[in-house]
């Protein structure tokens, strides 16, 4: 068994990471953009090669029309990035070949000035302001 991480996100315009984006410039975090994607980790059973159709192949994670889906390459936060977890989400039963439960995160990947990954201590400091509520999420960086 294979621990296996994707990324989805919207292709089409995603009015909630805009405006997540609007409210940390007010805060005063010095961002140029903010990506917010749907992290799912799993662990699977199956092959590797296939593993990437299989998870699009779930109506219910996947709609080719709007989301994209990137396989990461670790099972942590990029770059830039913090993950966002219900404190009781806990795994979630799904129904993909191969593969029993997953876990889900919000992933917000923030960047700087020349759409670079931003730094640390901006990511932390957006992360305490507005994109994790510690009374009932918990934030991976």
């Amino acid at each position: 068994m294979s621990s296996r991480t994707v990324a989805i996100r919207l292709k089409i315009p995603d009015n909630e990471a805009y405006t997540a984006l609007t409210a940390l410039r007010r805060l005063g975090v010095d961002i140029v953009r903010l990506e917010r994607a749907e992290i799912w980790t799993f662990e699977d059973r199956g092959t590797e090669h296939d593993f990437v159709e299989r998870v699009e192949g779930n109506e219910t994670l996947f709609n080719p029309n709007k989301h994209e889906l990137h396989l990461l390459e670790e099972g942590k936060p990029r770059e830039g990035e913090a993950w966002i977890e219900e404190l009781d989400a806990g795994e979630v039963a799904v129904r993909i070949a191969d593969i029993a439960h997953g876990r889900r995160f919000v992933g917000w990947r923030l960047f700087s000035e020349g759409h670079t990954p931003a730094d640390e201590a901006t990511v932390r400091s957006a992360t305490e302001k507005l994109l994790c509520n510690p009374a009932i999420e918990r934030a991976i960086q």
